[in-house]
């Protein structure tokens, strides 16, 4: 069965840097598109960004742009973060269509 496992999540100061990893077993990424989501306590889950494997294109939200990557390396798929601000906490979710969503790996940003 596919499944998506993230972690890397943690505590960092704001202008601090985390990267997230989304693995990604019983599942070809070869003609996958996936995405990063967020949730903030209270609010919706919003989508962060994406990468269309085959097309190696992506996609930023414009609260992120210019400070996350999105990026693939074999079968894990990275959200690098920099610049990090107190807005970006929340629980981060990798995401592909078709396959069950995964527990999430919290980020705070906080002083």
């Amino acid at each position: 069965q596919a499944q998506l496992v993230e972690s890397g999540g943690g505590l960092v100061q704001p202008g601090g840097s985390l990267r997230l990893s989304c693995a990604v077993s019983g599942f070809t990424l070869e003609n996958s598109a996936i995405g990063w989501f967020r949730q903030a306590p209270g609010k919706e889950r919003e989508g962060v960004a994406a990468i269309k494997i085959s097309l190696r294109t992506t996609d930023y939200a414009n609260t992120v742009k210019g400070r996350f990557t999105i990026y693939r390396d074999k079968n894990t798929v990275y959200l690098q973060m920099n610049n990090l601000k107190p807005e970006d906490t929340a629980v981060y979710y990798c995401h592909i269509l078709g396959i069950p969503w995964g527990q999430g790996t919290q980020v705070t940003v906080s002083s």
